[in-house]
C-alpha cells in the first residue's frame, strides 16, 4: 500500500461506488435492522456491519438471516426489509466531501461512472434525492447488469468499457473491501475510504487509504487539484452543537497540558456518524464568559485507543477555572486534517499545538471570522 505524496499512476477517469462512499446508506440500514430484528427478540450488533458492507443485496440478506438465525427465508426478509428501506431513502445523506468531489470532477470534464453492487433501479432511486448527481455521471451501472457483483471485477470492467477507457487508466474510489478487491482485479488504481471505523488494516490491497473524501488529493493521480483550501484549512458547511461541559481539564490537561472541554456524545450520535474523524475548528460560546476561538478533534484518539468516538473541543483562551456544567455552544466552520496516530506523546502534543496555530490564524480570515457573531453562540 503506497502512502507517499508523490504523483501516482496517471488516471483519466474515475469510477465511484455509491453506498458508503458517496452516501451514508449504512446509517439508515442500521436503524432499520435495529427495529426489524427487535421483533424477533434480536439485537443489531454494529460489528455485524463489517460482514455486509460492500455485499450485493442478496448476499447481505443471506448473512443477516443466517447469522441471526431468523425464522424466515431470505426472500421473505427482503420482501419485508426493502419497503422499509425505500420509505427511508430520502433520509440518506451525502457523505462529507461527496458533493464537492462530484462537482469538482464534473466541472473539469473528468469522465465519471457510478458502479454499485445495488441494482440499477435502486441506484437511480437513491441519487434522485441528490440534486444534479445523475447528470454528472456518464455511466451508471448496477450489479444486476453484469454477471457478478463485487468483489468480481465485472462492474468496473463494464464501466470502463462504457466510458471507452482502458481499466488501467481508471481511478476507483471505494469504501468496502469487496469493492477494493474488485477495482484491483479490474486493473484499476484504487483509493479506499473505509466506511467502518478502525478497519484500515483490512485495506492493504488499495493503492491509497484515506480517512474521508475531504482528504482526497486528485492531483496525486494526475487529475485537477481542488482549489478551495485556505491557509491550510478547508471550509465546510457550518454545523452547530451544544450542551453542558461534562469533562474538561482532565486527561487533556493532566497528560497533554491541553484543557479540552468535552460534550456528551449521547445527544449527538447522528453528528458523530455523519462527520469523519479528524481535526476541525470554529467558534465556542459560553453564555457568561463570551465567544472564543476553538479547535477540536472528533474521533477515537488512536494514541489513547479510545473505544468510543468523542468530541473534544479546546477553547483557545487561558481560563483560570474550569466550567463543568456550563452550557457550551460550538459552530464548526472548517477542517484541518484527518485523525492520526503518533509515535510518542511529544509528537502528539506538538501536532495539537500546530493545529492551534492553524486554527487561530484561519479564524481571523473574514470567511471564518463572520461566524463569531452567530446568535447561536450566545443563546
Amino acid at each position: 500500500m503506497s502512502m507517499s505524496n508523490s504523483l501516482k499512476k496517471l488516471s483519466s477517469c474515475v469510477l465511484i461506488d455509491l453506498d458508503g462512499t458517496l452516501i451514508n446508506t449504512d446509517g439508515v440500514v442500521s436503524d432499520i435492522l435495529r427495529k426489524y430484528l427487535s421483533k424477533y427478540g434480536k439485537q443489531w450488533d454494529g460489528r455485524e456491519a463489517l460482514k455486509i458492507v460492500g455485499k450485493t443485496p442478496l448476499e447481505a440478506a443471506t448473512t443477516i438471516v443466517e447469522d441471526y438465525g431468523l425464522p424466515c427465508g431470505v426472500d421473505e426478509f427482503n420482501s419485508e426489509f426493502y419497503p422499509l428501506f425505500s420509505a427511508q431513502m430520502d433520509k440518506i445523506k451525502s457523505l462529507p466531501g461527496a458533493n464537492r468531489l462530484i462537482r469538482h470532477l464534473n466541472g473539469h470534464g473528468v469522465p465519471m461512472a457510478l458502479a454499485s453492487n445495488s441494482s440499477r433501479a435502486n441506484i437511480e432511486s437513491k441519487i434522485s434525492y441528490h440534486q444534479g448527481w445523475k447528470d454528472c455521471f456518464s455511466v451508471i451501472i448496477g450489479s444486476d447488469e453484469v454477471s457478478k457483483g463485487k468483489p468480481s471485477p465485472d462492474l468496473f470492467l463494464e464501466a470502463a468499457r462504457k466510458l471507452n477507457k482502458d481499466p488501467g487508466e481508471c481511478l476507483v474510489i471505494e469504501d468496502s473491501v469487496p469493492g477494493v478487491l474488485a477495482g484491483k482485479a479490474a486493473g484499476a488504481s484504487v483509493i479506499a475510504v473505509p466506511s467502518l471505523p478502525k478497519q484500515t488494516h483490512l485495506y492493504t490491497s488499495a493503492d491509497e487509504v484515506i480517512n474521508s473524501l475531504l482528504d482526497l488529493k486528485p492531483e496525486k493521480w494526475g487529475l485537477p487539484p481542488f482549489q478551495d483550501w485556505i491557509e491550510n484549512t478547508l471550509p465546510i458547511d457550518p454545523w452547530r452543537i451544544g450542551g453542558p461541559v461534562i469533562k474538561g481539564f482532565g486527561r487533556g490537561s493532566k497528560v497533554l497540558g491541553i484543557p479540552t472541554a468535552n460534550l456528551s456524545t449521547k445527544d449527538y450520535a447522528e453528528e458523530l456518524v455523519e462527520h469523519p474523524s479528524g481535526v476541525y475548528f470554529g467558534w465556542a460560546g459560553l453564555a457568561t464568559r463570551g465567544v472564543f476561538k476553538m479547535v477540536m478533534s472528533i474521533g477515537w484518539n488512536p494514541y489513547f485507543n479510545n473505544t468510543e468516538k468523542t468530541i473534544e473541543p479546546w477553547l483557545l483562551h487561558d481560563f483560570t477555572e474550569d466550567f463543568y456544567g456550563e452550557e457550551l455552544r460550538l459552530i464548526i466552520v472548517g477542517y484541518i486534517r484527518p485523525e492520526a496516530n503518533f509515535p510518542s506523546l511529544e509528537s502528539l502534543v506538538a501536532k495539537i499545538h500546530e493545529d492551534r496555530q492553524v486554527a487561530e490564524k484561519a479564524l481571523d480570515l473574514p470567511s471564518y471570522a463572520k461566524f463569531k457573531d452567530d446568535p447561536y453562540l450566545t443563546k
